[in-house]
């Protein structure tokens, strides 16, 4: 997915795709594209300012990312059922454990903390500890909510996406990003594109704590615009650090870089979980 396509239209977003409601700038409009009864709506703009930051820490209970993009999105809408699937940074950062229970234990985790509540110290709630890597397990949002996907053994047709189809539309929307306190990267975003039969949209998650971990959590839904079938494909990934470095020993490739590539370090990391399920839209009432 390298290529952009877009098609600028002045489309409503759909009401459940920011479940962090505060006003949405007027300008620019989302980019937009309807093919066979979809949909397919995002929205980029900058990074969320302290008004809304605030906002967000106080209805999350948990501090945000150094760089949080609030009203940014990526949404697919089934017109004709109104079932629609979104993926936006309030509900990954929901995901995200508010208890501290599994947060990665690591040397400088005290004065990582302490760094992070200076950082917001201004903000009048309390800031828990937390899961300080914003790891989340988010699959996107789905509304209505009673209409939710169900278990399936079908999976992504990966030779169908291989084809060199045209792309009618392609985005790569950031959804949040942290550096960790200069120790890694923890990010989540959104890539989509729209071909003439189907549509593929891939919502990562990457983290990289040095010398700790690597976790790599990818969430696939792939759209047939002729059988209206929705597939969504979860799966989690990671592996030590040093084990990774191993990996990488007698690899003639730039270690370093490769160690800042999801895509190369999916071939490396194993797979932890997975999971298949489907919905077919023209069957829900």
């Amino acid at each position: 997915m390298t290529e952009k396509m877009e098609s600028n239209g002045n489309p409503t977003p759909p009401s459940a795709v920011r479940s962090y409601e505060t006003p949405l700038p007027t300008s620019p409009q989302p980019n937009t594209i309807c093919r066979e009864g979809f949909k397919i709506t995002t929205q980029k703009l900058p990074i969320s300012k302290a008004g809304p930051i605030e906002d967000m820490t106080s209805k999350l209970g948990i501090s945000p990312p150094e760089m949080i993009f609030g009203d940014n999105f990526v949404a697919i809408e089934h017109e004709a059922s109104g079932w629609g699937i979104a993926f936006n940074s309030f509900d990954a950062l929901d995901r995200v454990d508010k208890s501290g229970t599994t947060m990665l234990k690591v040397a400088y985790s005290k004065e990582w903390q302490k760094a992070r509540e200076n950082a917001h110290e201004g903000i009048k709630e309390v800031i828990k500890p937390f899961d300080w890597s914003y790891s989340t397990d988010y699959k996107g949002s789905v509304y209505p909510t009673a209409k939710q996907f169900e278990a399936s053994t079908k999976e992504i047709p990966i030779e169908l996406l291989k084809r060199p189809d045209p792309i009618l539309f392609f985005d790569d929307v950031m959804l949040y990003e942290d550096e960790l306190a200069d120790n890694g990267v923890s990010m989540l975003s959104c890539k989509i594109r729209v071909m003439p039969a189907r549509l593929l949209l891939l919502a990562r998650f990457f983290m990289r704590l040095d010398n700790v971990l690597f976790r790599l959590r990818d969430t696939r839904i792939y759209v047939d615009f002729d059988s209206l079938e929705v597939t969504r494909e979860y799966q989690s990934r990671e592996l030590e650090y040093d084990k990774v470095r191993q990996a990488l020993a007698n690899a003639r490739e730039d270690i370093p870089a490769v160690m800042r590539n999801p895509n190369r370090l999916a071939d490396i990391l194993p797979l932890v979980e997975s999971t298949l399920e489907h919905v077919v839209t023209d069957k829900i009432q």
